[in-house]
Parts: structure tokens; sequence; C-alpha cells
């Protein structure tokens, strides 16, 4: 039976045979050096020619990124290499070769629509290999919270007959010759759940036919919606941040080689153990549009001072460029050459992302500064607000025509409900959404004709307020906005295996 490399410290000294694909290789006159991936972590594994003679040492030569094969060898302690440890090859088998790898080890080099249309082959990345792990702790995190908080995880339909915010942005599918749609959310359907159980949380797929292209969108996503009878909003913040900080602090804890391999700076994470500030929507645009400091730090002057940083280190970028490209044109040996190309590569990159900034902020200011009460965020807002924040913050109390019908009216301002945001950090924005529910029938039916929603089809969603109705809150988390806000991703296409959105069916 072969050995993993996650598993290779129990076989420190003794033989052991790893099977998995080449992520990269070099190879000297006598030696040859893998890095080996198996899906469970990469692995140095050295092919001398010494050790396995000239013909396999020449038939390993022919090996090419991705091809498959199994190397049987000593496991050596060296804290030089990747994880620790290297294999000192003493035979191999090739299962399959993989010649013209479409996608280079350094993959910045390709464009965007290059590796999503290759999909199914960019999952193999060092960096995709690291973030779909961190994202299979995230959802292991989430069920060990809900568990130990004694919720019942239950299953709301896919195929719904009514839209739960009273969106037209659905997607409509043929139900037996009746018109349904795939669910938006399964929220509704968890009220009910909650009033049967008293604590519950759904965790399903979830499909919004939004027709955006941006980064923080996707057609098909992954969302879970406790919801919890008995709770007011202010016990619904409460459970909102003991959630968050669960879920980020096992990351830290059990992905650290994952968030390294991503380059996450996870003192900003740890931030998380902060108490987490509670503003109310009226004093955020105040903070927005600069009228309003958080412990001496002004929004809008944080984002000129980001746009002034910006230009120097666009700057300084551009001359490490050049000085690596005179280095290069200087002469320099095939290793270090490839050093720096591959920097040059990423510094350009880095550039890139600064120039957008720069092209970015001066807007973002205008908007935030000229923001109209009753508004809803828009994702500039919520970067500018966040920038003055050094834990995640929420946001409560929101005017009632930007939220949904379902979220209860504030006691004696039928203006706002108790809805509450939580807006992560660094610009990452809106990760959860949430409120107490409405519970006067009378309300409920009254915002279910303002919305013009079938009455008919909400009848059984309004028994739940005929029959033994009780206070109750909830909220949702998406999975993914979760994923790129702990990976540190600008883009929500990276945070799922096989991302569906709007341009994107395949692969």
């Amino acid at each position: 039976m072969h050995q993993y490399i996650s598993g290779l410290s129990a076989h420190e000294g003794q033989q052991a045979t790893l099977k998995g694909w080449v992520y990269n290789m070099r190879v000297s006159k006598t030696n040859i050096f893998i890095e080996l991936r198996d899906g469970s972590g990469f692995l140095q594994c050295v092919i001398s020619l010494d050790e396995v003679g000239e013909e396999a040492f020449e038939s390993a030569k022919r090996l090419s990124r991705e091809a498959s094969l199994s190397l049987t060898g000593e496991v050596i302690k060296d804290e030089k290499q990747i994880g620790g440890y290297e294999l000192r090859v003493t035979s191999f088998e090739i299962y399959g070769q993989s010649p013209e790898f479409p996608i280079q080890a350094n993959e910045t080099v390709h464009g965007v629509r290059h590796l999503a249309d290759r999909r199914h082959l960019w999952l193999r990345s060092k960096r995709q290999w690291a973030i779909m792990r961190v994202r299979n702790r995230v959802i292991m995190a989430i069920h060990e919270f809900f568990q130990e908080e004694g919720f019942v995880q239950m299953d709301a339909p896919i195929f719904t007959g009514n839209a739960c915010e009273g969106t037209t942005d659905l997607f409509e599918t043929d139900f037996f010759g009746q018109p349904a749609y795939i669910s938006q959310s399964g929220q509704l359907y968890g009220e009910a759940m909650a009033m049967a159980q008293g604590k519950i949380y759904t965790f399903g797929p979830t499909f919004r036919a939004e027709k955006s292209n941006t980064p923080r969108h996707l057609a098909e996503f992954w969302m879970i919606e406790p919801e919890m009878a008995f709770y007011t909003n202010e016990m619904n913040m409460d459970l909102i941040e003991k959630f968050a900080r669960f879920v980020v602090n096992s990351c830290l804890e059990k992905c650290k080689v994952e968030l390294e391999t991503l380059g996450r700076d996870t003192s900003r994470l740890e931030m998380v153990n902060k108490p987490f500030p509670r503003v109310s929507y009226d004093d955020s645009i105040k903070i927005l549009r600069g009228e309003m400091d958080v412990e001496g730090k002004n929004a809008i002057a944080v984002q000129e001072k980001d746009l002034a940083d910006a230009k120097v280190a666009i700057e300084e970028k551009k001359a490490d460029i050049e000085a690596r490209e005179k280095a290069i044109k200087a002469g320099m040996k095939k290793g270090p050459r490839k050093f720096n190309e591959s920097k040059i590569l990423a510094l350009r990159s880095e550039i890139a992302d600064l120039e957008e900034l720069c092209r970015n902020i001066p807007g973002w200011i205008e908007s935030a500064a000229n923001f109209k009460h009753g508004e809803d965020f828009g994702d500039s807002d919520e970067k500018l607000l966040t920038r003055v924040f050094d834990a995640p913050v929420m946001v409560y109390n929101w005017p009632t025509k930007v939220k949904a019908f379902y979220m209860k009216e504030v006691d004696g301002d039928p203006d706002y409900v108790k809805g509450v945001d939580l807006l992560a950090p660094d610009g990452f924005g809106e990760i959860v959404g949430g409120s107490e529910r409405e519970t006067d029938l009378d309300v409920l039916l009254r915002k279910i004709k303002e919305h013009d929603l079938p009455m008919e089809e909400f009848e059984w969603y309004l028994d739940l307020r005929r029959f033994g109705s009780v206070p109750h809150s909830g909220f949702g988390l998406g999975l993914e906005r979760m994923v790129r806000w702990v990976c540190d991703i600008h883009h929500l296409r990276e945070t799922i295996p096989f991302p569906r959105r709007y341009g994107r069916l395949l692969p």
C-alpha cells in the first residue's frame, strides 16, 4: 500500500511508496528533482543517476508536467524542503505521460479566460489546491459549530413555487407542467423547521439569475441558513459573531500550510478575535460620507491615503522590474534568470491590480461623499466603510424599502427593519445577511401586497404566524464569500470547484 505526503512524518528514515503527479521538475546532469503532488500535499523527490541507473534516469528525464507515477525511496527529513521532508528515490513506475500540459506552474503567465476554460485542469495548481482545502475546512467548521450549539441540520427544497425575497432574478423551470423556480434561499422553509426543532440550519446550493459579472457574484453558490425560535436580533448578532469567529479560527488552526501557500496575511484574520463593532445604518452613512470618524480614522481620508500609497508602490515595483531586467540582460545562469523572470511577471500582475485601484478609488470616494440616505450599500460603499474597522463590522436597523418583506419592523419606526449585515474587513464586504423575522400577521399581509407577491403562494408561510407564532431570527452566510475572505481572493470564481456565473456554463 502506498503512503500519502501528508503522513510522511510517520515514515522518516523508512522506505515509502508515493503515487501522484509531477507538479514541477528540474533536471541536472546527475539528478532529477521532481516536485510531486498527490492531493494531500507537495514533496520534493530526487531521482539520482547513481541510484536508478542510466536507462531509468533517461526515462525519468522524459517526464513532463502532470505525468502520473509512483516513486519508492527513503524518507529523509529536510527542513529546507516543502513540508520538511524529501524522498530519495530508488525506483519508480510511470503510469501516464502528460505532453504539453496547457497550464504552467506559474499560472500568472496565463489570462483569466485561458484558466477558466481549463478549470478541470486548473484545479490541480498549488493555489487552487490550497483554496479548495480551505473551503473544505470552512465547511467542516460550519457543521462543527452548529452541531456543538445544538442545532439540527435540515434541508429546504430546491424547487419552490414562489420567490423568497420578491426578486425577478430567478431561474424558472417546468415542474410537471407547472411553473416553478430554482431556490434563491431556503429561509422561509427554515422558519417552518425552526418552529418544529427550535434551532436548525440548512446548507445547500442556491441559485440567482442576476446578470452580474462582478467578483462577488455567482449564479450557483452554497448558502448556510440557521433559523432560531425565541431569538431577538440582538441574540442573532451575538450568534453571528460567535459563528464567524469560530470558523475563521478553525481555518487559522488547521490550514496553516494552505494559508501560507496563498500568501495570506493571517494577522489580518486574527482580528476576528476582537469584538465586532455594531453600527446602525444611520451612523454608517455618516462614517461613509466622512462625517464621523472611527477611533481617529476617517473613511474618506483613509481612501485618499490608500490612493497615494498605491501610486508610490507602483513606482517602486516598476523600478524593481527595471533593475531585474537589467540584471538579466547583463547575463545570468538559468536558475536565477528563471526566478527573476517569474518575479517580474508577479510584479507586473501586482502593478495591474494597483493601477486598477488607482482608477477606482476616486470614484469610490465621490460615491461615498454623495451617498443618499435610504439607499442600499454598493460594493465600493462596503469597501470604504470597512477600511476604518480592523474586525468585521455589523450594520443593523436598515431602511425598510431596501430589505426583504419578512424582516421585522423596528418598534415604533416602520421605516426601519431589524436587519443586520456582517461586513468583512479589507474590502471583502457583506458575507452574512440576517434579521429578526416579522411576527405580526397584519404587517406581513401588508408587506406581501406592497411587494406585489402572490398571496395564495404564501398562505403556508402565514400559517406560521397563525399557529403558535414566536419571536425568531436567522441569517444567511454565503460559503464562497467566506472562503474568499479567509483566502484573500479577488474573485469568487476561485472559491468553488466549477463556478457557474453569468457567461460561464462550461466546463
